[in-house]
């Protein structure tokens, strides 16, 4: 899949010859200048922002296609959105956009849109015709750096993206890499590398090209995932369109936080009444069962696959879950998760077909859906398929309509296998399909979308509000059993600039006990504190508290942050951060005047001061503060924590120390 490009020799040329029938389209703020053109009927362009080459003469296309212009047409808009939910109310949508039509040598015509914003760019290619199917196996799209700059990359072939994210100037790179791809300029400023509205698209990735040696600009080139059969993509002119590329550019970190472009590239919601739709924070019988307390099989066989006996800890039973949900009700979550509540988990359930619509003979779920509802609670479902998406959508319809009529509105999805039916890649255009399919039948049932061992996001839900977090991401289950002894803490001070950049996680944070009988090298690396900073640091509307209900008991003021935190939001603004070392984040309760900001720190212990101005200039507020103490240690003594309270304003300054692997957590309360 490498390419070997003369980068320097190209650009000469082109400046030498010209690039013929060019043109170039500017931001609302004409900050970033976008510039396109075609040279020996090959499309390129390029990226200037602030007077400063970022992309310098980059490729486009597909294939060996040959191109000549059609025509070119320029629009823009300017307005505002409401969100169903987010981290933001209101989004502003602010573009300048140029449509250019080209035709290739087989008479077909292929457009290439341009979007270019004051934070940013997106372009995608449409297929227009009436009927007529083709196939793609290369995409051409390249960019062409001007400079070495840092990287924080996933290596393309990691399982369900559970990787750690590490930094390397571009021209290390020698692995092929995961969308996205964040990026560090030595001048202090960002950009943000991904894909926006992946819908019958495969997804893509990024590689370096041959020839980037360290006196060379380096050049990132497009790999999409394959089909088994080496085709990228099959597509219908008429229907058929990319993928957004898309590009962040931000003076700062905070305004890389702040950049909604991914979203603004994706379509309006499609969804006419979201009422059912509910952020909510959640348990569920889970972190038990990675601790081995209970197990998710019901039944025991033996190596012939006969059953032999009842599993003795089954976790998913009527009481078990009776009890999660009384604890539930009185601790302010509105739903709880069962894995394992149904037929097809015994023995290696990834072989086998499960079904699911049928409980296993312990789990009454029509009597406790009743009794959730009564008490004000929503069972969480789960729909584990182990990659057999073939048994999962012949049951698909019938399933999520027996959920709703439970009156079960989210669902976690899994594809726990490296490859769906054992020969395609998850994020393959095969994979993408069965996911987005999912998300529309489960639209049809008022069913919202919890989608692990997902396709990465590409800001789809908000076009379908009810896809609302997902995995994609090393989460906090790691620190259950992982061999390498857990993630480190610098993993959470990355994530909200790589991971996050690209969607809502679900990484269950809220782990309450630290100790692990099971795996005793293992444990989360972390103090008390830091466990409730990242219920602001770390985005989801459907947000799981992680641990056990007797956990939390052990710990019951800690445990009020949790109760009172919300997880849907007026605004969100990073103050202060720098990747892989710490992060502050302040978010506004979407129903209420309260504020809360969560602060994490890498190994190293530091002081933060935080400027508390984005409160209200005319308010005094009260800040319940939650943070490490002077004896914490997240090796020896995590549980330490001072819980204090004092009267605070916008113009004030607040002083925390994080301890190593340690944070804070603070909640505004208007006086």
């Amino acid at each position: 899949m490498k390419k070997a490009y003369l980068f320097v020799l190209l650009v000469a040329a082109i400046a030498m010859t010209g690039c013929r029938q060019s043109t170039r389209v500017s931001s609302p703020d004409k900050t970033i200048e976008l510039s396109f053109c075609l040279h020996d009927q090959v499309p390129y362009y390029s990226v200037i922002k602030d007077g400063r080459q970022v992309l310098g003469t980059s490729r486009m296309g597909f294939d060996d296609h040959k191109y000549t212009m059609v025509s070119l047409r320029s629009s823009s808009k300017n307005e505002s959105w409401e969100t169903t939910w987010g981290e933001e109310r209101i989004i502003k949508n602010n573009y300048r956009e140029l449509q250019v039509t080209l035709r290739d040598e087989q008479n077909e015509l292929m457009v290439v849109r341009f979007r270019v914003f004051n934070d940013g760019i997106g372009f995608r290619y449409e297929f227009p015709g009436e009927g007529g199917s083709f196939e793609i196996c290369n995409e051409n799209t390249e960019y062409c750096f001007t400079d070495d700059p840092e990287v924080w990359t996933i290596p393309w072939r990691t399982p369900y993206y559970e990787g750690l994210w590490e930094k390397s100037p571009m021209t290390a790179l020698r692995d092929t890499l995961c969308s996205p791809v964040t990026i560090e300029y030595s001048n202090g400023s960002y950009a943000f590398l991904h894909e926006a509205a992946l819908d019958d698209w495969a997804a893509q990735n990024f590689y370096v090209a041959d020839g980037a040696e360290p006196s060379v600009f380096p050049v990132l080139g497009t790999y999409l995932t394959p089909w088994s059969t080496g085709v990228s993509v099959y597509g219908e002119r008429g229907k058929t369109k990319s993928s957004w590329r898309m590009l962040i550019l931000a003076d700062n970190i905070t305004e890389l936080a702040a950049s909604r472009l991914m979203l603004n590239l994706n379509e309006p919601c499609k969804i006419e009444d979201t009422s059912w739709i509910q952020p909510m924070k959640f348990i569920g019988i889970w972190w038990a069962i990675h601790l081995d307390h209970y197990s998710w099989c019901y039944r025991l066989l033996d190596e012939k696959g006969n059953v032999i006996g009842l599993a003795p800890k089954h976790g998913a039973t009527t009481e078990n879950m009776k009890r999660y949900i009384d604890f539930a009700a009185g601790h302010g979550f509105g739903g709880v998760l069962a894995e394992g509540w149904n037929e097809g988990w015994d023995g290696d359930w990834t072989s086998n077909l499960a079904s699911f619509t049928t409980p296993t003979p312990d789990f009454d779920i029509e009597y406790l859906s009743r009794y959730a509802k009564e008490h004000g609670v929503q069972i969480i479902g789960h729909h584990e398929t182990g990659g057999n998406i073939q048994n999962y959508e012949q049951q698909l319809d019938s399933a999520l309509s027996y959920y709703d009529r439970l009156g079960i509105h989210n669902v976690k999805t899994g594809y726990v296998h490296a490859k769906l039916e054992g020969k395609e890649w998850h994020k393959s255009q095969y994979g993408v399909r069965h996911m987005n399919h999912v998300i529309r039948t489960a639209a049809a049932n008022h069913v919202c979308i919890d989608n692990h061992e997902c396709v990465m996001p590409t800001g789809l839900c908000r076009t379908y509000p009810n896809l609302m977090t997902g995995e994609g991401v090393r989460g906090q289950e790691w620190d259950a059993w992982s061999t390498d002894g857990g993630s480190p803490a610098q993993h959470l001070c990355v994530l909200p600039f790589t991971r996050c950049m690209a969607g809502p996680v679900d990484f269950t944070p809220g782990t309450f006990d630290f100790s692990n009988p099971i795996h005793p090298e293992t444990r989360v690396h972390s103090t008390l504190a830091r466990q409730l900073a990242l219920f602001v640091t770390v985005y989801s509307p459907l947000q799981m508290a992680s641990d056990m209900p007797e956990s939390y008991m052990q710990h019951p003021e800690a445990f009020r942050f949790i109760e009172q935190v919300p997880c849907d939001w007026e605004q969100s603004h990073v103050l202060d951060a720098k990747i892989g070392e710490y992060v502050i984040t302040a978010r506004q309760d979407r129903h209420s005047s309260d504020w809360y900001l969560g602060a994490i720190t890498n190994e190293q212990e530091r002081e933060v001061s935080v400027d508390l101005s984005f409160l209200d200039k005319n308010k005094n507020y009260t800040a319940e503060i939650y943070r490490d103490d002077s004896q914490t240690d997240w090796q020896q003594n995590p549980y330490k924590i001072v819980i204090e309270k004092r009267t605070l304003t916008a113009s004030d300054t607040l002083t925390l120390t994080l301890k190593a692997a340690g944070g804070a957590a603070v909640r505004f309360t208007e006086l």
